[in-house]
């Protein structure tokens, strides 16, 4: 399967706006009204960062691929990615609210974390997928840097309760690793698997 666009299953206007950086052609396959997307990032007890960055790319790449199928849209590869934030074993997901997201970032503050992506892509019966990992490191945060932080609205919908593109980026004092993976989507990383699928662009 040679395509010049892939399917993009992401809500994510990040990822939108690193493909088209690059000059990728998408189009969108969002999740049906009926779709529980959320249940997908379900954390398993015990489970490692990285087995379960992976986990959850993998079936939103399944749950993309059988939408594509059912919708009967034109055939083409197909791009799903997953981003995660982690101290130690412990994994930080998006906040479920604005008292959540205080927490994550007291947790945070004055220390450095891990931010995993995975990509996935599908085209026809051959499936490929990466992950990037990456350290942050978060100068301390006063109670009112959390708080004035929070109260932006920033920290909601995304992994960890920041936004490295966003206002967080006064408080990052260090970052080793892909910039573009800790947004969500490392650019690297995809350019690999979309030349490994035959995507021109």
């Amino acid at each position: 399967m040679s395509k010049d666009f892939i399917y993009l299953a992401s809500q994510s206007p990040r990822r939108r706006q690193l493909l088209e950086q690059i000059g990728v052609r998408y189009e969108l396959l969002l999740p049906d009204a009926d779709e529980d997307s959320e249940a997908l990032e379900e954390v398993h007890p015990g489970e490692a960062p990285a087995r379960y960055v992976k986990r959850v790319t993998a079936l939103k790449l399944d749950a993309a691929v059988a939408r594509m199928q059912r919708r009967g849209l034109e055939p083409a590869p197909v791009l799903c990615s997953d981003t995660t934030v982690a101290l130690g074993r412990t994994i930080y997901g998006k906040p479920a609210d604005a008292r959540d997201a205080a927490r994550m970032l007291r947790e945070l503050s004055g220390r450095t974390h891990r931010v995993l992506t995975a990509v996935a892509m599908q085209a026809g019966r051959r499936r490929a997928e990466a992950v990037s990992d990456s350290r942050v490191s978060f100068a301390p945060l006063r109670p009112a840097d959390i708080r004035a932080y929070v109260e932006s609205g920033e920290p909601m919908g995304k992994a960890g309760a920041y936004a490295v593109q966003g206002r967080a980026a006064v408080h990052i004092c260090r970052i080793a690793g892909s910039y573009t993976g800790i947004m969500g989507l490392p650019l690297h990383e995809t350019a690999g698997l979309l030349k490994a699928l035959g995507v021109r662009w």
